[in-house]
């Protein structure tokens, strides 16, 4: 196996528990025997996915005089999360309307009675009494965006040609997933990859709208495998399949009912990759046509079971520290496990983990 085992990354998305794909992404690019082919990301994994990409092209900007790109990457993604917490931290300077969006997404909240929680719960409220975005926040004020556009200098990484990048978003007319990459990926694409349509405007990119990513891929996994050379995929999960206890408060069951939504296309594209793994085994598929695709996965777990709904929406400078802290430690420990079988065989049960128990026999 070559020294560098090629691998496309998948990120999903989940508010500021994005911090443990931050430490995941921190340790593999640290321990330099990966090299990240693709990354495709939603929401809050596409911001990880555009902070490490602007690393490689500030390198590549750079040239043979420039930095180590893997270290460029590792320090791109740590000024990100940085400015989020500093943000966070100022959010007393930024009015009612400018902070309530942005603590929903990156910002401060202490719990069931904080400003943030407090904000998101009226909005919901107003949602079912047919308030809109568009009446509640008429003038689309998203301080997140202007952040990003800081942060990231999109016209470098339309000419980076390793890693590429897959920012995903749904299509609000029909409902199906857009990928945008190359020239196409924008700041717009970023925030339209995290527009819940209940909290925020559609975005309008091209002359069509757009929603967040998670409904239509959490993350997309299909522009991985069609667009790059490698078997191995790599998703970094943040949201759980399986919860045990029933949800019984209001605020358990919208936590719930959002992770289920979100993991839906997860789930989708996990059967589609199983059914032509079989028909291949089966002789019935030619793998020289069709990708036999290798699965592997880092899974917060229990470990972000462990920290309540509410911390997706806080950029606590300490929790922050923390979940980069379990990031780094899960995917040192799949390293250690895994690494052997990249480019070998796949490491998750893909029937197991993702599938129900009406599979079908095929004739």
């Amino acid at each position: 196996m070559n020294a560098k085992a090629p691998i496309n990354l998948a990120l999903q998305g989940g508010g500021s528990h994005g911090a443990f794909s931050w430490g995941v992404l921190d340790a593999l690019l640290e321990d330099g025997r990966i090299a990240i082919e693709g990354i495709s990301g939603t929401s809050a994994g596409a911001m990880n996915a555009v902070a490490l990409a602007h690393g490689f092209a500030q390198a590549q900007a750079q040239g043979r005089r420039g930095s180590d790109p893997r270290e460029a990457a590792r320090a791109s993604l740590r000024k990100f999360w940085d400015g989020i917490v500093a943000m966070g931290a100022l959010g007393n300077t930024l009015s009612e309307a400018q902070r309530a969006p942005f603590a929903f997404l990156f910002g401060p909240c202490a719990g069931a009675n904080s400003p943030a929680s407090l904000w998101v719960n009226a909005m919901n409220s107003f949602w079912s009494s047919a308030l809109s975005p568009y009446q509640a926040n008429p003038f689309d004020i998203n301080p997140l965006r202007s952040f990003v556009a800081e942060q990231i200098n999109f016209e470098a990484l339309a000419r980076l040609a390793a890693p590429k990048v897959f920012v995903v978003a749904t299509r609000v007319r029909n409902g199906k997933a857009e990928v945008f990459s190359g020239k196409r990926l924008s700041v717009d694409a970023v925030m339209a990859s995290a527009c819940l349509p209940t909290l925020f405007k559609a975005v309008e990119i091209e002359g069509d709208h757009f929603w967040d990513g998670g409904y239509s891929g959490n993350p997309a996994i299909h522009p991985l495998i069609y667009n790059c050379q490698g078997r191995d995929i790599l998703l970094v999960q943040i949201n759980p399949i399986r919860r045990e206890e029933l949800p019984t408060t209001s605020a358990q069951i919208m936590d719930r009912l959002n992770e289920v939504t979100f993991n839906a296309g997860l789930i989708a594209e996990m059967r589609a990759i199983d059914f032509v793994q079989r028909l291949i085994k089966e002789g019935k598929l030619d793998p020289a046509q069709y990708k036999d695709v290798l699965m592997h996965r880092i899974d917060g777990g229990e470990a972000l079971d462990a920290f309540a709904a509410s911390t997706k929406s806080s950029t606590e400078a300490g929790l922050i520290a923390t979940l980069h802290q379990l990031g780094r430690q899960h995917a040192k420990s799949w390293l250690g496990r895994h690494y052997e079988a990249l480019g070998q065989k796949s490491t998750v049960n893909i029937k197991q983990d993702y599938l129900d128990d009406m599979r079908l026999p095929m004739r």
